[in-house]
């Protein structure tokens, strides 16, 4: 059956160390990590197949922009997570390329009185390096460095904070990540 395959082998011990590694890097702007388990469809790579193991389910709206909204990738996401698939604006979380998740002003940025009502990026990059903008902030001991696809619009949406959107990088079995509270220099 289409879709079926590709899934953590051991959920529970696969899903622990996955979500060990996002929400390190999550806590470390800029730190890479490498991570394993998931074997989605193409165009989606193992890094963000493994995201979408460990951070959806059938109660976390997820939007497809550009080639990763393909029949298999939705047929692989329906098995594995259940997630509901939906226009970017109703998102929790969102995966594509850079250039099929803009403009980033059609997601979820937050209310004032609730400003983790927003949505998380999940960006397919050619290439994830920790070189190119330097980052500063919480969990960045003085700077950290990230290649980023448009620095100026990481700094925009700090300008946001609390509220704006968080980020996920992603690029074969590796993952950083970028929180809308660091700030892109």
């Amino acid at each position: 059956m289409q879709g079926v395959s590709g899934g953590f082998a051991d959920a529970a011990i696969d899903g622990v160390a996955a979500f060990r590694a996002a929400m390190s890097a999550m806590a470390r702007p800029g730190r890479i990590e490498r991570v394993a388990g998931a074997t989605p469809p193409a165009p989606v790579s193992v890094a963000a197949g493994v995201l979408l193991l460990t951070l959806c389910d059938a109660d976390t709206p997820l939007h497809l922009a550009g080639s990763a909204d393909a029949e298999a990738v939705r047929a692989w996401i329906a098995f594995h997570t259940g997630a509901p698939l939906v226009p970017r604006g109703e998102a929790a979380f969102a995966l594509g390329s850079w250039e099929a998740l803009l403009p980033l002003e059609n997601y979820r940025q937050g209310e004032p009185e609730y400003p983790d009502r927003s949505a998380t990026l999940i960006v397919e990059l050619d290439r994830l390096e920790a070189r190119g903008a330097t980052l500063e902030g919480p969990g960045i001991e003085t700077q950290a460095w990230l290649d980023l696809p448009d620095p100026a619009a990481f700094r925009r949406n700090h300008a946001l904070f609390p509220r704006g959107l968080d980020f996920f990088f992603t690029c074969g079995d590796r993952l950083a990540a970028l929180p809308r509270s660091t700030r892109v220099l």
